[in-house]
């Protein structure tokens, strides 16, 4: 089974709960089944760090000057409105309606029942077992639950859907009426100001398709693995109103659905995809009716199976600039299915829009109603792991992390990055000696600002190393207890912060030997030097930089000392403390007041 982060183990929580009481399926007498083995998971990576970078840069889709500041223009004269529906794959064992196990990267077709593949007199069994995650995703997002749902066929043909219909729940799904609450530090547009609240109108239950593989030049083969794999589709309202919002909302959503270990894996290892619906209108002055926001609407077109923020956020401005040029030259937006390619600068027409009457909807006859029990529905509910936006203010108060460095924890490897930070920081706190709590109290350093080093180490430091290398995060790249080790020699003045990175890059390029053995046997430990020897290298310093001695001396230019104390530690080669060589410096440079 495939497991999602908790913040501690007091929420480490086992379902276990008698379905048969709380879950009813009304079904025909006949059925199927079939046997099948294992399966297992891949975990997520980089998308939030990449995805803020992309945010800093100027001329967007690679317009500059007078051509930007036009196209800027003209999106005053109108509105974008954007509704987005997401399939995410159930973290179940067993697939929707078959007793076959689900699968990811196990070999192609060997988790296939003959439900899956269509053949005649099969019969869909509804596995109860894949409602809990679906349940704990609607009640995450604050959906009402249906105690009563039902399964539709939506008939359409194509080679990935045997049966030539997807089992669905279009008309009576099993979640209704939810929202998911955006924050500036979500990555929302500036013009939503602080705060946006996304309405979600339902959340459904549905099958999977097999995957399509194809092989050029006119092969395609077919892996039926994913087949009735179990989805649940997450539609929102058209709330919507700006790209960057929209690449924000798809992230929260996607962060939730892991947390509460709903789903298997994010977008970047495909199971979860987005669809948007993109239309425009006119702005018509400062309305904001709950009428104006969802009525009279542009006509939409559909951008179908984007697979990461970036192409949520490109398809949408390249589709929201098409859809302008072609009103202000006079022509008409055409409702249809449209589709995108990382890297490209326009959508592409795939095929016309399909509704209820090309899909012919109608009720499954071979599937009854899905009823949900009172009992189960509060057993989820008290069960629910925790929520990212609740584990975001622990570690900002807490350990008075930075709002965006708790995101970025929580955010990062489907939360593997922050079950590391807390195993680093206990680790820590249990090696730290009374002695060093009381030296880390005299720099005003209080220990609950601990989470704050750790932090910078996890994030920054060896996320650097991990971006150069291009490597995936990994724990046991550089063991926890290994990091802790590093941190406590800094904080015990042992080595200086050049020679901690230092350990650090041996420790993950591959050296094995403890940290402490590190220091020993490569003479990596600070000699601390004398008073005497501090203000001779400082003297030295000086007497090679006349001209920086005299600014700072005449001109009162006394932040240039930080560029000195950067040399003397250079020249130090991990044996001069900062703090130290400014004061010499200082003591040397300026007069006792100026100190």
């Amino acid at each position: 089974m495939l497991t999602a982060f908790h913040r501690a183990s007091s929420r480490h929580v086992a379902l276990s709960w008698d379905l048969s009481k709380s879950i009813r399926l009304l079904l025909p007498a006949r059925c199927l089944q079939t046997k099948a083995s294992v399966a297992e998971d891949v975990p997520f990576r980089k998308q939030y760090k990449d995805d803020l970078k992309r945010r800093h840069k100027a001329g967007a889709n690679g317009l500059e000057g007078d051509e930007k500041h036009a196209r800027d223009l003209r999106l005053e004269k109108w509105e974008l409105t954007v509704g987005i529906e997401i399939h995410a794959q159930l973290n179940t064992r067993r697939k929707l309606f078959s007793k076959a196990f689900t699968s990811v990267n196990d070999q192609p077709n060997s988790h296939v029942s003959v439900f899956d593949l269509a053949l005649p007199g099969s019969q869909p069994e509804f596995q109860k077992a894949t409602l809990i995650p679906a349940l704990r995703a609607a009640i995450a997002l604050g959906c009402n639950i249906q105690h009563e749902s039902r399964f539709d066929r939506k008939h359409y043909f194509y080679a990935d859907q045997p049966s030539g219909y997807q089992i669905t729940q279009y008309y009576r799904p099993f979640a209704r009426d939810g929202a998911v609450s955006l924050y500036n530090h979500d990555g929302i547009a500036s013009q939503d100001g602080t705060s946006i609240i996304i309405g979600i109108k339902q959340i459904q239950l549905e099958q999977d398709t097999a995957k399509s593989i194809q092989q050029p030049p006119s092969t395609t083969l077919l892996d039926f693995n994913r087949v009735s794999h179990p989805l649940i589709e997450i539609i929102t309202l058209p709330h919507i109103h700006h790209p960057q919002t929209a690449a924000a909302c798809v992230r929260k959503l996607q962060g939730i659905l892991q947390a509460v270990n709903a789903v298997t894996t994010g977008m970047e290892q495909g199971g979860m995809r987005a669809d948007v619906n993109v239309s425009v209108r006119p702005k018509k002055g400062s309305q904001s009716s709950d009428d104006h926001i969802t009525t009279n609407l542009g006509q939409r077109t559909e951008i179908k199976n984007l697979s990461s923020l970036k192409a949520v956020e490109d398809a949408i401005v390249a589709e929201r600039d098409r859809q302008i040029d072609l009103l202000e030259a006079g022509g008409i937006v055409v409702g249809e299915t449209r589709g995108w390619t990382l890297g490209s600068t326009e959508t592409v027409k795939l095929r016309g829009k399909e509704g209820e009457v090309d899909y012919r909807y109608m009720p499954d006859p071979d599937l009854g109603p899905l009823i949900i029990g009172d009992s189960l529905i509060e057993h989820v509910q008290k069960t629910l792991p925790e929520l990212p936006e609740k584990t975001i203010g622990e570690l900002v108060s807490e350990h008075e992390l930075t709002i965006k460095d708790a995101r970025t924890l929580v955010d990062l490897e489907d939360g593997a990055r922050l079950d590391y930070f807390d195993a680093v920081l206990e680790e820590l706190n249990s090696i730290l000696t009374l002695e060093q709590v009381t030296v880390l109290k005299e720099k005003n350093k209080e220990i609950r600002k601990l989470g704050v080093i750790v932090a910078n180490w996890v994030i920054h430091e060896l996320g650097g190393l991990l971006t150069k290398a291009e490597m995936p995060f990994a724990p046991r790249t550089v063991p926890a207890n290994s990091l802790a080790s590093i941190i406590q020699n800094l904080l015990a003045g042992r080595v200086t912060g050049k020679t901690a990175k230092q350990l650090l890059a041996m420790v993950f390029g591959g050296d094995t030997r403890d940290v402490s053995t590190i220091i020993r046997e490569d003479n990596l430990g600070l000699q601390h030097l004398s008073q005497e020897e501090y203000k001779a290298v400082a003297q030295r310093l000086m007497d090679e930089n006349v001209e920086m001695v005299k600014q700072i001396k005449e001109k009162g230019q006394v932040q240039k000392i930080k560029w000195l104390v950067g040399q003397m530690m250079r020249l130090g080669k991990g044996k001069i403390v900062a703090e130290k060589a400014e004061a010499a410096l200082k003591d040397l440079l300026l007069p006792i007041e100026g100190r």
